[in-house]
């Protein structure tokens, strides 16, 4: 009730307003009551270049990693239905068309991943996910990552084929053994669906599969406990396109403070910011 009744108290604020600093540590009150007290659920909502930034980011870093002679390994966790898997290999494969890529794509939804697999996607009918997973995507960029046939599409096989698919739990301590260190991993929108201490302790286990010098995405967790695991293991927060890639994903600001999922908006006022706001980091050791 308290917070049904804030929901509608603050969404009859103009913007000018919520903004204000000593509104905003209000809106950060509001949020931590959400996020303790909010039952918990896996979503499988996902979208094709659902953050641009993110994407670009993701092109930039491949050329820090990429081996002259090796495979470049990434790891997509909590893939759901394919949507970012599939835009990451075509990022990367427009970028690096020559560069061996594999890509694992994790689940733990078989069903997710069974349509994942497929490549087989139809507009206007959100199977599964109960969202439109175009509606990130311009008409013209349609025949960039599908082959189209009236509102049935199939993901171009130059892409689909350089992608291992397979239904895990990323809170299993034999994940880093299975598939052995990779350069970028990307676990984003899901470790916030858990409980705090899960999704802490998922996220140390997620660690562990990132290779010196490799990178690891991190997006859609409690603030909080992202902040703590990356001073805990001495992560180094990429400032390149940092405020973009925050901003880049506006389905997760939009709810902000009433969702346990949202993001915290950007306050460069505190001195952890860097940490804090970053969703991609640096792995040494």
């Amino acid at each position: 009730m308290y917070l049904r009744l804030n929901r509608w108290l603050w969404s009859s604020l103009p913007a000018s307003i919520t903004a204000t600093y000593p509104v905003r540590l209000y809106g950060n009150f509001l949020n931590m009551l959400a996020r303790y007290h909010s039952p918990r659920g896996q979503l499988h909502c996902t979208f094709f270049f659902r953050n641009r930034s993110a994407l670009e980011l993701i092109r930039r870093l491949v050329e820090r990693v990429a081996r002259s002679n090796g495979v470049l390994r990434v790891t997509v966790l909590g893939c759901s239905t394919g949507a970012e898997a599939y835009s990451i290999a075509w990022k990367i494969r427009s970028a690096r068309p020559e560069l061996p890529l594999l890509l694992n794509a994790i689940d733990i939804s078989e069903e997710a991943v069974q349509l994942a697999k497929s490549g087989v996607y139809l507009f206007g009918s959100p199977r599964f996910t109960g969202a439109n997973v175009f509606e990130s995507m311009g008409e013209a960029e349609i025949p960039e990552l599908f082959d189209r046939d009236e509102d049935l599409v199939r993901v171009k096989s130059h892409i689909k084929d350089v992608i291992r698919w397979s239904v895990g739990d990323a809170t299993n301590p034999d994940i880093a053994d299975l598939l052995g260190p990779q350069d970028i991993v990307v676990a984003n929108n899901f470790l916030c669906h858990m409980e705090r201490f899960t999704a802490e302790k998922c996220l140390h286990n997620i660690a562990r599969l990132v290779d010196n010098g490799g990178y690891i995405f991190v997006s859609g967790i409690d603030l909080d406990i992202k902040t703590k695991v990356a001073k805990q293991r001495g992560w180094k927060p990429i400032e390149e396109l940092l405020e973009e890639v925050h901003h880049g994903d506006p389905r997760m600001v939009r709810d902000w403070p009433f969702n346990y999922s949202s993001l915290e908006p950007l306050n460069k006022k505190r001195r952890d910011w860097k940490t804090r706001y970053a969703q991609v980091f640096e792995v040494a050791y």
